[in-house]
């Protein structure tokens, strides 16, 4: 799939989430063959104002190409952050249109932007003339099931020159329930010739053929389904391209991904902030990991093993501590199965 100048690997993207793809998973994304890594939602104004985290969201180092989202409402700081995050390197931008979260919608940014396309076009506009860089943007189905703007949206992307378009299967109001629409997509490419990347519920290898069936896509963009699992965008590019391949690597190679992960967040952030950041990733990437041998149809940990290693790991503050314990915790799992 090609993105303005940019030829991407394969046609899988790992999506850019908030306090979840951060540096660290990012490059282990990519090292798994994620076709592109995007990074963390970074706020406008903050980047501007350089806040310390903003800064940290939109670090790009370990990744051949630096793809930083950017979300906001006004199109002259919208524009000034594109320009920071391609001063610092920044190979693509990516502009929020689909953040559902209230926080981000109070402030008419986001998925608030489906309710006023003149701003949203404006944004657009200033962004794309800001940079010299390919920009992108992501959204969803429309505010609600009432106002599918997508279609009128994509069209506005691709008159303003973007070089891509993500939908993410639901209105704004879904949220994250139900199930994502992917053949509602396939509108929105038919309206325009730029490439259109699905996204939404895409958990297991065999979606990822499915979702670009249904929707006549051209990539596919994996959130929550990457969760505790770096490796997952590689392996559903893979499935795409034809090949079997197993959900997930061993236990044993999972155990080492999340130890190295591990050491990454305590170098990234420091280790106070790294020992709480990584506590999402761990309970994750345990889940992952007992849902990976059901599934396998191998004898699974108790109905405790997760909410037991979770409450040993995640409110220890102590690096070394929680090492051993997710190596014990792995070692418990790799026992059970093969017994």
């Amino acid at each position: 799939m090609q993105i303005g100048a940019h030829a991407l690997p394969n046609p899988v993207i790992l999506a850019p989430m908030a306090g979840i793809t951060d540096a660290p998973v990012r490059r282990m994304a990519v090292r798994y063959g994620a076709g592109l890594v995007i990074s963390e939602m970074v706020a406008s104004e903050a980047l501007l104002e350089g806040h310390p985290e903003m800064l940290l969201r939109a670090e790009g180092e370990g990744v051949p190409l630096h793809a930083v989202q950017i979300a906001g409402n006004d199109p002259r700081l919208m524009a000034e952050a594109a320009r920071i995050a391609e001063a610092a390197g920044a190979g693509l931008i990516d502009i929020n249109m689909g953040c559902p979260a209230k926080r981000v919608t109070t402030g008419a940014a986001g998925a608030a932007l489906l309710r006023d396309l003149p701003l949203a076009r404006a944004i657009l506009e200033a962004v794309r003339g800001a940079v010299g860089v390919p920009v992108t943007v992501k959204t969803r189905l429309g505010w609600d099931e009432r106002a599918s703007t997508a279609v009128e949206l994509a069209r506005m992307a691709q008159a303003c020159g973007l070089a891509m378009v993500t939908v993410h299967g639901r209105t704004r109001c879904q949220f994250y329930t139900g199930r994502a629409d992917w053949a509602a997509i396939r509108a929105v490419k038919q309206a325009v010739s730029l490439p259109v990347v699905a996204n939404g519920d895409v958990v297991s290898t065999a979606d990822g053929p499915a979702i670009l069936a249904a929707s006549g896509a051209d990539g596919v963009m994996i959130g929550r389904g990457a969760q505790g699992r770096p490796w997952f965008p590689g392996r559903v590019a893979q499935a795409i391209a034809g090949h079997r391949v197993a959900e997930n690597p061993p236990l044993g190679e999972q155990r080492d991904v999340l130890l190295e992960l591990y050491d990454g967040w305590l170098g990234f952030y420091g280790t106070a902030l790294g020992v709480r950041q990584a506590r999402k990733h761990v309970g994750w990437a345990l889940a992952a990991a007992v849902a990976g041998q059901s599934a396998g149809g191998r004898q699974g940990a108790p109905d405790d093993f997760i909410a037991r290693w979770r409450s040993r790991l995640l409110v220890k503050e102590d690096p070394a501590t929680v090492r051993a314990g997710i190596a014990d915790a792995f070692d418990e799992l790799m026992w059970r199965a093969a017994a």
